[in-house]
């Protein structure tokens, strides 16, 4: 398993999204590898929920696929059990699903199946003490969220805690491609004073987009609907969909990198 640290290792990193199990759940590997050879320096793997209130029209509908595909807890940590190892992965997915199964079985299973970061949108920092704790007892990363409506009290509280990297909300809203890079995300980078690693997302969609983030300060670009976009128009031809993420990956990379 490789720490959420090596994605940002003397780089600025690329971190992409899927939903594991979107189209079907066979196709999950090699997406999963189309991305690593276009550069991506971690993958958040979504663990698809029913109601995931803080995803756009793109990945609901990623979501329902994986979820018609069979996706399911179980089915998705012996998937992440065969994924490659030459990138760190983060899970990302709703409070319900981490409650159900309990946080000590759920941490412990993201630990054996080479998981290193847990993202949970519904989950307030107030609110994740025993997740964060479980978690750094494990050695895994409890991922927090600053949105730009974050008051200055409150950064300071999730910087203080903050592990792994930071999660940037670039605009207030759900996720989903977006056409320009807002003032208010420029802002929010320069006001998170941290020496843990902050990523952007929601909303980050072009090459342009994921290196306008990184020359504001940012350490890392998220990307997940203009990939998802990828997966839906392509869902029958699996080769097709993994040549177009391969190469939008590397634009993206090339972007960031310049």
């Amino acid at each position: 398993m490789k720490d959420i640290s090596y994605a940002f290792m003397d780089k600025k990193a690329l971190i992409t999204y899927i939903c594991a199990g979107d189209p079907k759940i066979g196709a999950t590997p090699a997406i999963v590898e189309a991305l690593i050879r276009g550069g991506t320096d971690l993958i958040e793997l979504g663990l698809p929920f029913s109601d995931p209130i803080a995803d756009g029209p793109t990945i609901q509908a990623a979501t329902q696929r994986a979820l018609q595909s069979g996706m399911n807890p179980d089915l998705f940590f012996e998937l992440a059990k065969k994924l490659p190892n030459d990138v760190p992965y983060a899970v990302m997915t709703y409070y319900n699903l981490i409650f159900h199964r309990g946080i000590e079985k759920f941490v412990k299973d993201c630990k054996e199946s080479g998981i290193s970061g847990i993202i949970v949108p519904d989950l307030p920092p107030e609110e994740a003490t025993e997740l964060h704790e479980t978690c750094k007892k494990h050695g895994l990363h409890s991922i927090h969220f600053i949105a730009p409506t974050t008051t200055k009290e409150r950064i300071k509280r999730i910087t203080k805690d903050a592990s792994g990297f930071i999660y940037l909300v670039a605009r207030l809203g759900v996720t989903g491609a977006r056409e320009d890079l807002q003032e208010s995300t420029r802002s929010l980078i320069q006001r998170v004073e941290t020496t843990t690693p902050k990523a952007v997302g929601f909303g980050i969609s072009t090459p342009k987009q994921a290196r306008e983030v990184i020359r504001s300060g940012a350490d890392g670009a998220i990307v997940g609907s203009a990939i998802i976009d990828i997966i839906a128009k392509n869902k029958d031809n699996i080769n097709k969909t993994c040549e177009e993420i391969e190469a939008l990956t590397r634009r993206l990379k090339e972007e960031i990198t310049r």
